[in-house]
Formats: C-alpha cells, sequence, structure tokens
C-alpha cells in the first residue's frame, strides 16, 4: 500500500514562504495525482492543490490561488506545496493525498490514501 510522509512544516512569520514535500512510497505505475489538503482547528477538511504524476498539471483552490503552487519529482516520488505570502489564515495542518483513481479534484473522497499531516504555523 501507498505510505505517505509530509515534512516540512513550522512555526512561520506572516508574509513569509514555506515549502512543504509529501514523499510517497509504494506508489503503483497506476498512480494519477496527488493532493494536498489543510484542516485548522474546529474546521472541516480543504482542499489546497492537486498535482498529477504525468504532466504535473496543477488544480489550486480559489481561495489561495496566486499564493500557493504545488510541484513533483517523479525520480523522488515526491510531491510539493509552495507556500508564499503566508498568512495567519493558513495555519493548519497540511496532509497529502493520494488520488483513488484518474481524477484530481476536491473532494477527499477521491483520495484512498493520507500522510499523517505536519503543521504550520503562521505568525503575527
Amino acid at each position: 500500500q501507498v505510505q505517505l510522509v509530509e515534512s516540512g512544516g513550522r512555526v512561520v512569520q506572516a508574509g513569509e514562504s514555506l515549502r512543504l514535500s509529501c514523499s510517497a512510497s509504494g506508489r503503483p505505475d497506476s498512480s494519477y495525482a496527488m493532493a494536498w489538503f489543510r484542516q485548522a482547528p474546529g474546521k472541516e477538511r480543504e482542499f489546497v492543490a492537486a498535482i498529477t504524476w504525468r504532466s504535473g498539471g496543477t488544480y489550486i483552490a480559489e481561495s489561495i490561488k496566486g499564493r500557493f503552487t504545488a510541484s513533483r519529482d517523479n525520480a523522488k516520488s515526491t510531491v510539493y506545496l509552495h507556500m508564499n505570502i503566508l498568512k495567519p489564515e493558513d495555519t493548519a495542518i497540511y496532509y497529502c493525498a493520494h488520488a483513488a483513481g484518474g481524477v484530481a479534484g476536491p473532494r477527499p473522497g477521491d483520495y484512498d490514501y493520507w500522510g499523517q499531516g505536519t503543521q504550520v504555523t503562521v505568525s503575527t
């Protein structure tokens, strides 16, 4: 089965940038896409971005489009989330997820494996 391990989360100041990584092991050749979600205290899990392995095409949530981008390194089986101009409201646990099929959308139900998450805290 697929194992996902996120890393890179830490405390940063508002306005700074941060890159998160998600290493995927045991990924089958048929893997289509990965995604990033986040969950703040007391809030529902929120879609952030998705990226396909083959083309690197991305789908970014409109609420954060322009500040966040995603990329991938197929050789390392790793996906990244590039976070810029961070705001306090970006504070959350960030999770990466593996797409169950050929869909890279915002619904958590479309993903079959999840990492344990990495904490990002943006202070003022």
